[in-house]
């Protein structure tokens, strides 16, 4: 690295990232680092015209250097003047457009752009149908240097010099604003303010606004994340991934969303990967890494309740699933048989444990894992009459299938030859895999065909497991390459099984791993394969409530955990919470079925079955208010009570619905502290009433701490062994 006369020089232009792994995790901010690209940083507004609510921003360019004094080398900028050629061609500090729209009283759009080409807006598959919708109740004013608009929930103000976006609430206090580098005068950090790099290997550009944060400041969303609730402290890689299990920080399901305590809530409207630093490597400090070159935010005003809704009217509300959804579903890795399938229906209606799905795994073609879409005729010799049957008996088939095609699968050949899958640069396949394009209209026609077969034979559901593994440098059918489609790969498939399912038998459901913003019109996913551990069960239910925040209504997980036989203790302190969840599954290695540990656990299970059966009335009635205001049936502590500060940090309880608590049992001592916010409780299974504060209390039978807000009523109606036998004229209530 070379310094002459004020500009810096490398010798060699080495990349930041290190060499990319396959559907490992992607951070966008070591690119912000590196020394031979060229930064610009937002300085000053001007020609801004008020009516159309856009104009320019003032783009200084710098560079990095490194500055050593005492010996410590840190980082520092400088103004670059540029040695582009032909000079008078080119822009040193470009002039660059913003535009503000206006979506609801609590909505606003705000997109800043690094380029004076605009290319014209393609329909986004994040978006509702219809969105984004416009308002008029925004009014303008210009005041203190900031041109300013105004709703009755909150102020958007562009400061003119310095460059700043700024936040408001109702009151006219100050929620966050963006960074510049004035506001390094008082540290000795040198923190790179808003900005966009130009990067020296392609030119290709990306974009870092960077906003402040504020003692108390608390941040939660980001997807279905297991790491601690506050996300302030993190930097979270929203970049979709097979980690494996919910215990890293990595995510099956991101979401690039988040909401602050402060009273406002940010969408970050891109599918390129985005890493969030808030305030991990600089406490005052939110920044936003985007691999995208526009800043597309959907801003919304409120409290939690409010900004949900305000988020799924703009990417959707999930539809409501059936009824039978939300009952048992029995599942191991994997039943292999008809014989089986016949069997476990058998035991569940013999040791009378409430079910309404039997789930076959990767065992129902004629080699394990080999998706064909085919039940193999020796082992299920008669599958139309076994869906026939179960069904009868009140129960739903659920199919596992994954939308990535061995060289031995059977359907191998014919991808390649009608170019349904992902290709690399060569026009070749990225992995030895065929990995089905959803971008290509004609694979999903092809895929979707595949479904219907199975779903007119009377099938369920269809489980869209995997997803993650799209290539990251594959070139699509949309004509854009991973960088764009890898994170929405899931939502693509979602939608492709969602649609061809309610086409088909009319119902809003399936049962899948991966997502991205806007996945949660379509019902419902689960939570991955935890551990067989008391960790892994914490940190799924981190990964609930995270996920919850982050706009989706409806979800699941593996009672016990997925890798080995669950220990008894923990399969015992895990099914209450696995009951009290939106919807309910038993999976994992073998034995999940509990006649096949002892008569006692047999007992149990089936005390928690019934559990969830009796409060059906219940269940159903709180999630279709999920549906209608895009609140999760699993919910954080702070989306009820958001101005207790205690909650915006508690992540081993929940709200079932908005008026029962649930505490689960993490390890194996029979009572735990419980933090209770304003109002009065009462044990669901004791009837003891407590006061708001810390609790020490004791499991009752069920093993988990159950409560019920003081005054509540809790409809229930008498168990039945499937939802189809529910005698919906038998609901009574009960009043706490």
């Amino acid at each position: 690295m070379l310094l002459i006369s004020g500009l810096v020089l490398s010798a060699v232009s080495v990349s930041a990232q290190p060499p990319y792994l396959q559907s490992q995790t992607y951070d966008v901010g070591l690119d912000f680092g590196d020394y031979s690209h060229t930064y610009f940083f937002a300085d000053s507004v001007n020609d801004v015209d008020p009516s159309e609510a856009s104009g320019h921003i003032n783009w200084k360019r710098h560079s990095l250097f490194a500055r050593q004094a005492f010996n410590t080398t840190v980082t520092a900028v400088q103004p670059l003047k540029m040695l582009d050629f032909p000079e008078p061609e080119y822009d040193n500090d470009p002039n660059l457009p913003f535009k503000i729209d206006f979506v609801t009283p609590r909505t606003v759009r705000l997109r800043i752009y690094t380029s004076p080409v605009i290319i014209k807006e393609q329909p986004s598959v994040m978006l509702a149908e219809g969105q984004p919708a416009t308002c008029n109740d925004w009014t303008y004013n210009k005041a203190e240097g900031e041109h300013r608009w105004t709703s009755e929930y909150g102020t958007i103000a562009l400061a003119e010099n310095p460059f700043r976006v700024v936040l408001y609430d109702a009151d006219g206090n100050l929620m966050t604003d963006t960074r510049t580098l004035s506001d390094n005068d008082s540290t000795q950090v040198r923190v790179l303010p808003f900005q966009f790099i130009r990067r020296s290997s392609d030119n290709r550009r990306s974009i870092n606004p960077v906003f402040a944060l504020h003692p108390y400041e608390k941040i939660v969303g980001c997807g279905e994340s297991s790491t601690a609730l506050n996300k302030v402290g993190q930097k979270l890689n929203l970049f979709v991934t097979d980690p494996q299990s919910p215990e890293t920080p990595d995510m099956y399901k991101p979401v690039p969303f988040f909401m602050s305590n402060r009273g406002y809530g940010i969408f970050m409207h891109t599918s390129a990967p985005v890493t969030c630093d808030f305030g991990q490597s600089h406490a005052q400090s939110m920044k936003l890494f985007m691999e995208d070159e526009t800043m597309d935010f959907f801003i919304f005003f409120g409290e939690p309740k409010d900004i949900l809704d305000e988020y799924t009217d703009v990417t959707g509300k999930p539809q409501m699933p059936p009824l039978w959804s939300f009952g048992t579903w029995m599942s191991r890795i994997s039943y292999f048989s008809q014989a089986e399938a016949y069997d476990i229906a058998a035991n569940l209606r013999k040791h009378q444990i409430p079910s309404d799905v039997i789930h076959l795994d990767t065992g129902w073609f004629t080699t394990d894992w080999e998706c064909d879409y085919k039940f193999d005729p020796e082992r299920f010799p008669d599958a139309q009459k076994m869906i026939d049957d179960l069904k009868a008996d009140g129960f739903h088939i659920s199919l596992w299938q994954l939308p990535y095609f061995t060289p031995h699968n059977n359907y191998y050949k014919e991808l390649i030859e009608k170019g349904l899958y992902v290709k690399n640069a060569k026009g070749g396949m990225p992995f030895e895999d065929a990995v089905l394009d959803f971008s290509n209209p004609e694979t999903v026609e092809w895929y979707q065909s595949k479904l219907e077969g199975l779903l007119k034979m009377g099938v369920g559901a269809i489980k869209v497991d995997f997803g993650e593994g799209a290539p990251l440098n594959g070139l699509y059918h949309s004509g854009k390459t991973g960088l764009y489609e890898h994170n929405i790969y899931p939502l693509r498939y979602n939608k492709a099984v969602a649609e061809i399912t309610e086409k088909t038998t009319g119902e809003h459901i399936m049962w899948a791993r991966s997502a991205w913003a806007g996945s949660q019109r379509y019902p419902l996913h689960w939570g991955g394969d935890a551990s067989n551990t008391d960790i892994g069960m914490a940190a799924t239910l981190r990964c609930g409530l995270s996920f919850g925040l982050s706009g989706f209504s409806f979800w699941s997980h593996d009672i016990g955990g997925f890798v080995q036989s669950t220990p008894e203790n923990l399969y015992r302190r895990w099914l209450p919470f696995g009951f009290l969840t939106s919807h309910t599954r038993a999976h994992g290695a073998p034995p999940t079925e509990p006649w096949l540990y002892n008569e006692s656990f047999t007992d149990a299970f089936r005390q928690s079955a019934e559990l969830k059966y009796k409060l059906m009335p219940y269940i159903v009635a709180q999630a279709q208010r999920c549906v209608e205001n895009g609140l999760p049936m699993l919910r954080a502590m702070l989306i009820e009570f958001p101005d207790d500060p205690a909650v915006w940090q508690i992540d081993d309880q929940y709200m079932f619905g908005s008026d029962m608590l649930v505490a689960p049992l993490m390890d194996e001592s029979s009572e735990r502290y419980v933090y209770l916010p304003e109002g009065k409780w009462v044990d669901y299974q004791t009837k003891k009433t407590y006061t708001p504060g810390y609790h020490r209390i004791a499991a009752g039978d069920i093993p988990c701490v159950i409560l019920v807000r003081k005054g509540s009523v809790i409809p229930h109606v008498p168990v039945a062994q499937s939802t189809s036998e529910i005698d919906w004229n038998k609901v009574y209530d009960v009043k706490f």
